[in-house]
């Protein structure tokens, strides 16, 4: 078994893959980074992680308190969201548990404060545990920038990493197919060692 790393314990110093400048979602999906010997570094892997994350992209207040249950929230939707972007980029049909997934965080946002009563304050309007309300709107949030993204103008440039282990995705820009400068010499220096190899064998 894959041995994982938090962001709290690792930092892999990549910079953020193309595209994820302007689409948060895609930065969601790259959260999770393959590292090699098989390790991951998984910037979500811990509330305070997750908390982080949010804060860095404007989707919360800093420490409001996140709990496990949200953070796991917020991990279930990255995968999610990997799934659809996994489909685009090899042409296969949307699994229908994303798209069911990505659409129950679209319409969970809340819009209105449900009305309460109790002996105290009468009739009040209510309103979800903070944390709860935060993470749902995050959550919106995020759906709906990976919809913006699958069904906007760039998904034509929406390509996996093409360098192993790597498992980030991004936007190309050219011929560009690597999501950092470390990927793309990583995939040159395994080219020219298959040539060596290769010729060696000839």
């Amino acid at each position: 078994m894959s041995e994982t790393a938090t962001a709290d314990t690792a930092d892999p110093g990549l910079p953020p893959a193309p595209g994820a400048e302007d689409y948060p979602a895609l930065d969601l999906a790259n959260s999770a980074i393959a590292l090699r010997g098989g390790q991951f570094l998984d910037a979500l892997g811990t509330p305070a992680g997750a908390n982080q994350w949010l804060v860095d992209h404007g989707l919360a207040p800093a420490d409001p308190g996140m709990q496990e249950i949200c953070a796991a929230r917020l991990r279930s939707l990255r995968e999610q969201v990997r799934a659809l972007l996994a489909a685009q980029v090899g042409g296969h049909p949307a699994p229908a548990t994303a798209l069911a997934a990505v659409n129950d965080a679209l319409t969970r946002v809340p819009t209105a404060s449900p009305l309460g009563w109790d002996s105290v304050r009468g009739m009040h309007r209510t309103a979800p545990h903070p944390i709860d309300q935060i993470v749902d709107q995050a959550l919106g949030i995020l759906a709906a920038d990976a919809a913006d993204l699958l069904t906007g103008p760039d998904v034509e440039r929406l390509t996996a990493c093409a360098s192993t282990p790597c498992n980030r995705y991004l936007l190309r820009a050219g011929r560009r197919h690597w999501c950092s400068v470390r990927c793309g010499d990583r995939a040159r220096a395994a080219r020219a060692y298959a040539r060596r190899a290769q010729a060696a064998a000839d």
